[in-house]
């Protein structure tokens, strides 16, 4: 389940070890900096200018070690400066210098600790803005998504995302003004050193697209195979009870220890390479170092002009003894700008591809809703007319404004569902449903019999709405659901779906998840309809009892009743039963029944059941087969015609 996103491998050719290729959308940067520029331009204008301060300092000794040694000390040597003049220029520099040194330290410790107010709230906005955008998508979405990989963009990509925002971001950054500044102070200096400068620069440049780019490849493809374990373990953790009772632990280790293969070769590669990055900058740097020192020696031995913007602005001169000494440390500190920066290459990848699977979910496609017609509480007029109230009456009415006349028309919900020749498929190539047509008056119980995959459960999704048809006609209370607002339709239909999930939280919190106004009288007495009242006090703290872990210290069976009364909760006017009653013993079965037929007085119930007994009381039962409805009838009917429900019923043939 966990693959089921994984993105094939490609593979480039090269000398040595293939390379995983990982496309990183063209924009990520961009659209990633107008995301925090967004929220907090401001913020990020001061971390700018306080990075820029902090680069600067960073250079301050290296100028100053040419200012002391062409501006004091060789003067002093020459007898060119008095003692009271060298001490003088040599409080002035250490004081500038320790000014500067001053305000690279206040802008650091801003940047920094307003970035990470900046990192983390970005992240915040990320998993609001992702949860909000999960909570607008279909039914579809999550039907062919991994739920591990959904929650990997949650935690691994957002990890990428804080490391990218609040670490390689800013480590980039101040490297290229670093780099820039250096570069401008050596060109002051003298062109001809900057050229040796430049010509390690682009030897380095060249290691870094090699080694760093391979490094940043494996970097985003362990951050994949990340994604699929999780979503594996998650998985396995789910099934537990399955993997137990069928003895499957051997093969999940098996299948864990693939997986987790996969995630120990595409990291060792990416650290391998990323480790190795370093220590060839840094001998490549001192590479620099020496030749620097060799050839300003041999400038200044040879007594070479010297060409620099300082020289043109007051005159030819050789190169000094200070300019060697500065170019040496700035040597040094170009080089470790370098090679710190190249640390950052593929954690800059690795983060630009999860900010891109980020912004994947955020880029999809919500779930469209044209509805117009809304639910609104009414009031009865004296007149037998209908007319919107605020109050909660009771009785609900579907709002329904005519753009043509320009009137508005108050039509009752009861409960009515039509559906006219509907064709529906999930995928173009497999046809679900063809010609499906069917009516439930209000009150009625329809129910819904035939094979696994015969399409019962579809024909409820699409009463919802969770998918939209093809072709034909879904009406409701004489209106086309298509134009009622899914919301507003959702709230009007009760559901009880075969697998139950319940929440975190009290039993009373779970009841009134179905209506979040209800009272505790409400909740007790829907607890009552549904036949749960008198297990519910037998827990711990009774309706107070904390629930956890979707309700696992609860039979399968006590979750059902609790998630039938949280519909019952709901009190609405039609009701979808999908093998509520699946779960649970022919005893218990029995008084839900009972309750179930209470909840159902009144209502439109669509009830899907193998178990026919749940069924025979239905007003009319249509069995399916391959899409299409071939028998309908009530019971006695159905069982007179001696067709596919007859068999069904006496055993000559049993549901798959």
């Amino acid at each position: 389940m966990a693959e089921e996103r994984t993105r094939p491998m490609k593979m480039r050719g090269g000398r040595g070890m293939a390379v995983p290729k990982e496309a990183i959308k063209p924009g990520t940067m961009k659209r990633l900096l107008k995301y925090i520029f967004h929220y907090y331009k401001p913020s990020m204008i001061v971390v700018f200018v306080c990075l820029v301060l902090s680069a600067a300092g960073g250079l301050v000794s290296t100028v100053f070690m040419q200012q002391i040694t062409d501006g004091v000390l060789k003067p002093a040597v020459d007898g060119a400066l008095s003692f009271a003049e060298v001490e003088h220029r040599l409080v002035t520099l250490i004081i500038t210098m320790g000014a500067m040194y001053v305000v690279a330290i206040v802008a650091s410790f801003l940047y920094n600790r307003i970035l990470a107010i900046v990192t983390q709230g970005i992240l915040c906005h990320f998993r609001e803005d992702m949860f909000n955008k999960m909570e607008t998508l279909p039914i579809k979405y999550f039907d062919t998504h991994a739920h591990g990989d959904i929650m990997s963009t949650y935690t691994n990509d957002t990890d990428a995302a804080r490391q990218l925002v609040g670490q390689s971001l800013p480590t980039l950054c101040s490297s290229v003004l670093t780099v820039t500044i250096c570069i401008c102070t050596m060109l002051w200096y003298s062109i001809w050193l900057t050229l040796i400068v430049a010509l390690t620069s682009l030897i380095m440049l060249r290691v870094v697209r090699r080694v760093g780019g391979a490094s940043s490849r494996y970097m985003v493809a362990q951050q994949r195979s990340i994604a699929v374990e999780e979503g594996f373990v998650e998985e396995m953790m789910q099934g537990q009870k399955v993997v137990k009772v069928f003895t499957h632990e051997e093969a999940a280790m098996r299948d864990f220890d693939r997986i987790n293969e996969q995630l120990y070769k595409d990291s060792e590669r990416a650290h391998a390479f990323g480790n190795v990055l370093g220590p060839i900058l840094a001998n490549i740097g001192n590479f620099a170092y020496v030749l620097l020192a060799f050839i300003g020696g041999v400038l200044r031995a040879l007594q070479v002009p010297n060409l620099g913007v300082s020289s043109i602005a007051t005159g030819i001169a050789v190169v000094s003894p200070g300019i060697i000494l500065a170019f040496l440390g700035m040597s040094r500190q170009f080089t470790q700008t370098v090679n710190q920066a190249a640390q950052q290459y593929s954690m800059i990848a690795m983060g630009l591809a999860g900010v891109g699977r980020i912004f994947d979910l955020l880029d999809e496609e919500p779930e469209r809703d044209e509805g117009y017609v809304t639910l609104v509480n009414a009031r009865r007029n004296p007149d037998g007319s209908l007319s919107e109230t605020t109050e909660r009456t009771g009785l609900w009415a579907w709002k329904h404004f005519h753009k043509a006349e320009g009137t508005t028309t108050y039509t009752e919900l009861q409960g009515a569902i039509v559906m006219e020749h509907v064709d529906f498929s999930y995928v173009p190539e497999k046809q679900v449903l063809t010609d499906v047509s069917l009516y439930a008056k209000p009150g009625q119980k329809i129910a819904f019999v035939g094979a696994t995959g015969a399409g019962k459960t579809t024909i409820t999704n699409l009463i919802n709405r969770f998918y939209d048809i093809e072709d034909g006609k879904i009406r409701y209370d004489g209106i086309n659901i298509n134009k009622i607002n899914k919301k507003d339709l959702r709230r009007s239909l009760g559901i009880v779906l075969q697998d139950t999930n319940l929440f975190t939280g009290t039993v009373m919190d779970n009841i009134r998840y179905g209506r979040l106004d209800a009272t505790d009288e409400e909740c007790i007495a829907a607890a009552k309809l549904a036949n749960a009242h008198d297990f519910i006090t037998r827990l711990p703290e009774g309706y107070n009892t904390m629930l956890t872990n979707n309700g696992a210290n609860l039979s399968q069976g006590q979750r059902q009743l609790i998630s039938i009364a949280r519909a019952a909760v709901a009190d609405t006017p039609a009701m979808i039963l999908d093998e509520a009653t699946s779960s649970i013993d022919t005893r218990t079965e029995a008084l839900v029944q009972d309750g179930m037929d209470k909840l159902m007085e009144g209502r439109t119930v669509f009830v899907i059941a193998h178990r026919l007994s749940t069924v025979r009381n239905s007003n009319a039962i249509m069995v399916l087969d391959h899409g299409r409805i071939i028998e309908r009838g009530d019971h006695e009917q159905l069982i007179a015609q001696k067709g596919m429900y007859y068999q069904l019923y006496t055993g000559a043939f049993e549901l798959e």
